[in-house]
């Protein structure tokens, strides 16, 4: 996959994707209370031995061909300082948990293992994005935490990832975040639409965070605080000479269109120049408003376009060869409008060498830890026991990255996930890629995992009807 050029003309800062810096995490409270009271249980009958859970997507959104896979990074930073300060320790006293209880959680830390799919990559239904082995009330407690970022972050990924993919050549900003659900969800959306491919942010405290381009024009306040328009455009361009752009559809849209014309002539700008459309037919709004700048003899004035904007909008700018330079996506993208949740799950697959599985029908899983391999081209990916070879000239999907509570090397970099999902993409049929009716590529289960699923299964059913176990 290639992306247009990033030369960032409405850029405020230029300093690239390579920090991997995530938030400050938070309390091991943040979770859900069945978490503690299993856990609680675990450690009071010392139940100890190594579990395996697994986290994927059950079924994919009808309009998804595929996911990406997102919210890794923010992951391995909450395990590796997972702990009860002395604060949660104190609201679980008042909240009725024994003091053994309480003892027992003081001294917890995450000291498990993680198998995942590095952010970036492509996946699809029932694949694990996520593996986490570690003593049963670790990798219990962390579930809650672990669902929420990877849900959440690899939903705004793929809908990022969609408007890019419509885009063509139209470079795209983040303007999501006045919009999203909270202003951590706004960091998390800017991060992973420059995964995505998108060129900045208007979220400043993300540029910093993140390395990415802080990019902004004016809102239709700063136009209505002037006398007049002519006046607005000026002042804008004379306290902010290299990075101009007018919003023009305060008004009447080519009225503005040539009072930015007029102001660009008089003050003889020439560097980082730009119109901004936020209303209206914006494809013949920015036929006419380039007719209009090439007629002035102003052929460098970009044309940006805002406004509601997702991937129909801009599949539908492309099909029509609009002259659109560039476009800020925000609301639709910040909390994936058409799907803003998936069908996730992080399930038990193996406690103490013994691999399990669960047998509710529509919410069957599978036994035992795993490993997905995958060809390149992508035509059919294969879910596997993890121990076992994978086909000749496969690759896996889920790599080593944290081993006993520690990371096995350095954060990842947006650049890295960035050129992972370009690799991924273009490997993808175009029927998985499309945006309307897509067909997501076969994952055909291995013979040794079909084995150990009926293994297992027989097992369980036989135990049910034997001993009336409810062990499923």
């Amino acid at each position: 996959m290639t992306y247009p050029s990033t030369e960032r003309v409405f850029a405020q800062d230029d300093s690239g994707f390579g920090s991997g810096e995530v938030h400050e995490m938070g309390s091991a409270l943040e979770t859900d209370l069945y978490e503690l009271n299993m856990a609680a249980s675990y450690l009071r009958r010392n139940m100890v031995d190594p579990a395996t859970f697994s986290l994927f997507v059950r079924q994919l959104p009808e309009s998804r061909g595929f996911i990406v896979a997102a919210g890794l990074e923010d992951c391995l930073s909450y395990l590796e300082s997972f702990r009860f300060g002395d604060e949660d320790l104190d609201w679980l006293r008042g909240a009725g948990f024994p003091e053994e209880t309480i003892e027992q959680f003081a001294a917890l830390r995450f000291t498990g293992d993680v198998e995942a799919v590095p952010e970036g990559r492509v996946v699809f239904a029932n694949e694990p994005i996520v593996e986490v082995t570690a003593p049963i009330a670790e990798a219990q407690l962390v579930e809650t935490y672990l669902l929420n970022q990877v849900t959440y972050q690899s939903a705004l990924a793929t809908k990022a990832t969609r408007c890019r993919l419509a885009a063509g050549d139209i470079e795209l900003v983040d303007f999501a975040l006045r919009r999203t659900h909270g202003m951590e969800a706004g960091m998390a959306a800017a991060r992973v639409s420059a995964i995505a491919g998108f060129v900045a942010t208007s979220n400043v405290e993300a540029a910093r965070r993140f390395g990415l381009a802080a990019a902004g024009t004016m809102a239709h306040s700063y136009v209505e605080a002037f006398p007049t328009e002519d006046q607005a455009f000026s002042a804008f361009a004379e306290d902010c000479p290299d990075r101009t752009t007018f919003l023009v559809d305060t008004y009447d849209t080519l009225g503005g269109v040539d009072a930015a014309i007029e102001v660009i002539h008089r003050l003889g700008l020439t560097e980082g120049l730009g119109v901004r459309l936020d209303s209206g037919d914006l494809a013949e709004l920015a036929r006419l408003t380039r007719r209009r700048l090439d007629e002035a003899r102003l052929p460098g004035v970009r044309i940006f376009v805002s406004g509601g904007l997702d991937e129909y909008d801009l599949e539908r700018f492309r099909e029509a060869g609009a002259p659109i330079d560039a476009a800020g996506v925000g609301t639709r993208m910040g909390v994936s409008a058409d799907a803003p949740s998936l069908d996730s799950a992080y399930k038990l697959v193996s406690f103490g060498g013994r691999p399990v599985c669960k047998l509710s029908e529509g919410k069957a899983t599978l036994p035992g830890a795993k490993q997905v391999w995958r060809r390149i081209p992508i035509a059919a990916d294969v879910l596997a026991t993890r121990d076992e070879p994978g086909p000749p000239g496969a690759e896996r999907l889920l790599v080593p990255l944290m081993r006993s509570g520690r990371r096995l090397g350095p954060a990842d970099t947006i650049e890295a996930a960035r050129g992972r999902l370009a690799r991924d993409l273009d490997a993808l049929a175009p029927t998985t890629r499309d945006l309307h009716q897509p067909t997501s590529p076969e994952v055909v289960m291995s013979e040794r995992l079909a084995r150990l699923t009926e293994k297992v299964t027989a097992s369980l059913v036989h135990d049910r009807r034997g001993a009336g176990s409810e062990r499923v």
